[in-house]
């Protein structure tokens, strides 16, 4: 019997690994909205920096520089879940969704070996954004890296988690674009990610500790409680969501 479970599991990995495979195949011939995104974090923390010193952020210690690589790190991150989202809708544009489902790949095994390739993009768009704002200003990030990739793993699973929800939830990729940019706007803006919470207005600072941003935010800082709570709070996130599109099959049809 636990032969049999361990052969399971074995076969599991490797309809996974083979899903993933194709998918980082996928995503090195079409890297450009990865790059772009990770660009556009960097340049966002480069202007907002000056705006951020001036703005107020009431119990946070940690400097402009690291506050605003921070927000717009997660700002940026969070459209990545479009690229999550669109790994699994192309399919459909391609015909060649029907094939997947025909193989013996579980929709969960199909979902995580997409996922997997964009799990490393993740991981290293921040480390890129947070090395360069540490270059570039007085962030105090290098003394706490361990923090650092728990917070930035776990904030990259919800992100992935989020992106899959939404493939399952949509149709089309013209809808997904668009449930991709309001939610990242939604979630980052009312998280303090593109302002600091102390600017918001006062209406909608009560729903940020309500928002994954707020606790990617919160954790990347080190302020407003224990970092452990951020990152249990993101994987429950991440996993709940990655769950819900395993259960409901995505793409749906039309």
């Amino acid at each position: 019997m636990r032969g049999d479970l361990l052969g399971d599991v074995a076969a599991s990995g490797r309809r996974t690994a083979a899903v993933a495979r194709h998918q980082a195949v996928l995503l090195r011939r079409a890297p450009g909205q990865v790059i772009v995104y990770t660009v556009m974090a960097g340049v966002l923390t480069v202007f907002t920096e000056p705006m951020t010193e001036r703005l107020p952020a009431p119990g946070v210690t940690a400097p402009p520089g690291a506050r605003a690589a921070a927000g717009m790190l997660v700002f940026c991150s969070l459209f990545m879940a479009g690229v999550a989202g669109a790994a699994v809708v192309d399919e459909r544009g391609w015909r060649t969704a029907e094939r997947l489902r025909s193989t013996p790949a579980r929709p969960w095994e199909v979902l995580a070996g997409k996922a997997l390739p964009l799990l490393g993009l993740l991981l290293t768009q921040q480390a890129i954004v947070l090395a360069t704002a540490s270059v570039l200003y007085p962030t105090g990030f290098a003394a706490h890296w361990p923090r650092l990739l728990a917070v930035g793993a776990a904030w990259s699973g919800c992100v992935l988690g989020l992106g899959l929800l939404m493939a399952a939830a949509v149709t089309t990729a013209a809808q997904l674009s668009t449930v991709k940019d309001l939610t990242a706007l939604l979630l980052s803006a009312t998280g303090g990610a593109v302002v600091p919470l102390g600017a918001l207005p006062t209406w909608i600072q009560p729903a940020a500790p309500y928002s994954p941003a707020y606790w990617a935010v919160s954790g990347y800082l080190g302020g407003s409680g224990p970092t452990l709570r951020w990152v249990a709070l993101l994987v429950a996130t991440g996993a709940l969501a990655f769950a819900t599109a395993a259960h409901l099959g995505a793409p749906p049809q039309p």
